[in-house]
């Protein structure tokens, strides 16, 4: 009760900065609108809680599932997410009011139910899954604001002067690693099962590439090589005309980036982030190095604390990483791993059996967390998966190399 009342009232608390009109919009059919997220995790709740385990539930609206359901095909039809920020109704106070509804139906559910471990476990992924929502909330907003351009800043400014701990390595050489776990307290099914990996000998960067690294790539003529790309990642290169990371502009000689605190001047000591797998494959090729696998990167760090620079800076930014054992947070970090499942990896049964296996086919993994990211949500064998050509997560470079 507790954990659902607390991460309820942060993502209402990521909001708060909103007027009634931010709440709609949606740039991209990868963004979803603000509205969205608030009653899509809602109906998270309604639909794999009270509808299935409450007795005498009153659904608050009968056209929920049509509407929030996002990608379940085993519980209805799924309404296009390209055309999400077209549903203007119901408004957004009836999508508070619906958050309102349910919160006090699940509050007085588990009030008046035995906690079995079925529901105990259900209650679990529902508030994983909004501290995801949560991510993507700041994501998607920062995208749909980046468009307007008088650049808004609706947070306000938070300036570091902190320099950026200089690249050393960390040298691990071969043998037999174990990956992954067996859910001792809480995973997502693509994390298990625990399994044994051999590591070749190799090195990991202490801190991820900063903006000052980054630039001299663009300088250097990164963009302009075709030598250091794969082929795909060339071709979205020249179509898309990309010069640099998502949300950079040059002005007079300078480079700027927009953030939720406006533009701004980039910080040479920053992580380096909003970068494609393609882009970090390719800065990577161009500094002498490569990418690590995901299991170099949980075998380096996974007895690390996961401290760092999470949501609750309440920055929306990555700051200069100035301590090298602040491995998390920050900017998610690409590795060179296909998205694909475990040796013996069973998907949850169910309707929750679609939300990770279904995913796993053109998608890279990243590790660590970012900035956007809850600090209590991550841990060292997560997960997270996009298409290698998306830049709109906070996504950075830590390098390695063969030894």
């Amino acid at each position: 009760m507790e954990d659902f009342r607390t991460i309820r009232r942060q993502t209402l608390h990521i909001t708060a900065p909103l007027e009634t009109e931010d709440y709609m919009m949606q740039a991209s059919p990868d963004v979803s609108p603000a509205k969205w997220h608030l009653a899509h995790t809602t109906w998270f709740f309604e639909q794999f809680i009270l509808k299935n385990h409450a007795e005498n539930y009153e659904e608050f609206s009968k056209d929920s599932n049509a509407l929030y359901n996002s990608y379940y095909e085993t519980q209805g039809k799924i309404f296009p997410k390209s055309q999400r920020g077209l549903i203007s109704r119901p408004t957004v106070a009836e999508t508070f009011a619906y958050r309102d509804y349910v919160e006090q139906q699940v509050e007085a559910f588990l009030q008046t139910t035995p906690l079995t471990e079925e529901i105990a476990d259900l209650m679990e992924v529902g508030l994983q899954h909004e501290q995801q929502h949560q991510e993507l909330l700041i994501t998607d907003t920062k995208y749909n604001f980046s468009i307007n351009p008088t650049n808004p800043a609706i947070i306000p400014d938070h300036l570091s002067e902190t320099t950026a701990a200089p690249r050393e390595w960390l040298t691990f050489e071969e043998g037999l690693t174990e990956i992954g776990t067996n859910n001792i307290h809480f995973s997502f099914d693509n994390e298990r099962p625990v399994h044994k990996y051999w590591i070749h000998p190799f090195s990991i960067a202490t801190v991820p590439v900063t903006n000052r690294e980054y630039m001299n790539f663009i300088e250097d003529g990164g963009y302009k090589e075709a030598g250091y790309w794969l082929s795909e990642g060339w071709s979205i290169v020249k179509q898309e005309q990309w010069e640099a990371p998502l949300y950079w502009e040059k002005h007079e000689g300078e480079w700027y980036a927009y953030s939720l605190q406006g533009l701004k001047k980039v910080n040479p000591e920053e992580p380096v982030t909003h970068i494609s797998y393609y882009e970090a494959d390719a800065f990577s090729r161009w500094a002498g190095f490569r990418l690590p696998t995901e299991q170099e990167w949980e075998h380096a760090f996974s007895g690390y604390s996961t401290e760092g620079h999470f949501v609750e800076a309440e920055t929306y930014h990555p700051a200069p990483v100035d301590k090298p054992e602040h491995v998390y947070g920050n900017v998610w970090e690409w590795t060179r791993s296909p998205y694909a499942p475990y040796p013996n990896n069973r998907p949850l049964e169910g309707a929750l059996g679609e939300y990770n296996a279904k995913f796993m086919s053109n998608q890279m993994v990243l590790r660590g967390g970012s900035c956007a990211t809850p600090q209590s949500h991550i841990r060292s064998t997560y997960r997270n998966f996009f298409p290698p050509e998306k830049r709109w997560q906070f996504s950075g470079i830590r390098l390695a190399k063969d030894e």
